[in-house]
């Protein structure tokens, strides 16, 4: 059985049942002004005259009665798509991503030929012009490999020179472990007194202890597993020396 509600604020008569007063206890939106107000409390009674009511969208919602029938797949498919779901997926481009890998791995491998160019011009001297030439471009040089850890000193001495006073002479013995050739490094002498405190420090540079006719040996470096012989003069008569530490490095 169904009842009348008036609504006190436009005084609008809508029809309803009692599950639906009920379901909210008894409050409802208007159809028309879109006041809540209490159903219960604005039902009118129908005399013999019925009393004109209209549906209201708000207790339809209510209504199971009221509630639009499921559609067929046929009838989904006739409906009108909307625009926003008409529109055409954008369509994958497996090739985009297949680029952008290849273009992340030449950019790799071209960081790693710049950080090992010197090794790689020396394994593959075949491959030297081509690394100059991108050298020239960014502005680098392909030097000689320089690696410390497989440059080692094989023996040293530091003697008094017998026919000069004050001059003392270091002989060494420069071994190039690796399998590739290595540029010259450079040496530092300390010269130390009887507690090991320094005295004099100084730095070689390939170019003072490479004398003479060896000097056009720098550029071809230490050969692969080769050795390199150096004897160099010192003066030491400013200082009260009597021992010495020589160390190996490459200036940064």
């Amino acid at each position: 059985m169904s009842l009348v509600t008036r609504c006190p604020a436009c005084a609008t008569a809508f029809r309803a049942h009692r599950d639906q007063l009920a379901a909210r206890g008894g409050k409802v939106r208007c159809g028309k002004c879109l006041a809540v107000f209490d159903g219960i409390a604005a039902l009118v009674e129908e005399g013999p005259e019925r009393v004109a009511v209209e549906p209201s969208p708000q207790l339809g919602l209510f209504d199971p009665s009221r509630r639009p029938a499921p559609q067929t797949p046929a009838a989904r498919e006739e409906a009108p798509v909307p625009e926003f779901m008409a529109r055409e997926e954008p369509r994958r481009r497996p090739w985009v991503w297949g680029l952008l890998a290849l273009l992340a791995a030449l950019a790799l491998a071209g960081q790693g030929a710049y950080r090992y160019r010197a090794e790689l011009a020396a394994y593959f001297p075949q491959a030297r012009p081509a690394l100059e030439a991108g050298c020239e471009l960014i502005g680098c040089a392909v030097r000689l490999p320089r690696r410390p850890d497989l440059m080692s000193i094989d023996s040293s001495d530091l003697q008094a020179d017998p026919r000069r006073e004050g001059i003392i002479v270091l002989n060494a013995v420069i071994h190039n472990r690796a399998r590739f050739p290595q540029d010259y490094p450079a040496l530092e002498l300390t010269l130390t007194d009887d507690a090991q405190r320094p005295v004099v420090r100084r730095v070689l540079a390939p170019q003072d202890y490479l004398q003479g006719a060896r000097a056009g040996a720098l550029s071809r470096g230490i050969a692969p597993g080769g050795e390199a012989a150096l004897r160099v003069y010192l003066d030491s008569r400013a200082s009260a020396a009597t021992g010495y530490r020589l160390y190996l490095f490459y200036p940064s």
